[in-house]
């Protein structure tokens, strides 16, 4: 009897791994053992990254309202605390665009925190 290979699902199995490793260079898009590994360590690194974007976020958020709390000379660090202590509960992302896109509600928080 002879052997049987499934090659349309080994080709469909390949077909898609090249499919998404388009876009590399030389062999890491054409040679399926290349692209293979190439396509492993790039939805790696995507996962990771997908982590690693909310602390980025945050940390942005904590420069921008340092920079907003600076022109009313505080620091961060003190606006946090004070703003902890009068019970005003806005997270840093609200902060932030508050710093950022409307000064005037800034600063009436930061004249209730002072």
């Amino acid at each position: 009897m002879p052997r049987s290979v499934n090659s349309v699902a080994s080709r469909t199995r390949k077909k898609k791994v090249l499919k998404q490793t388009k876009g590399n260079f030389l062999s890491r898009r054409n040679v399926f053992t290349v692209a293979k590994n190439t396509l492993d360590k790039g939805l790696g690194y995507a996962y990771r990254d997908r982590r690693k974007k909310k602390g980025q976020f945050r940390a942005l958020w904590i420069q921008r309202i340092n920079a907003g709390v600076r022109q009313y000379d505080m620091s961060y660090s003190e606006f946090i605390g004070k703003l902890d202590k009068k019970g005003i509960t806005l997270n840093r992302k609200t902060l932030a665009d508050l710093a950022m896109n409307h000064p005037d509600a800034f600063k009436a928080i930061v004249d209730k925190v002072k």
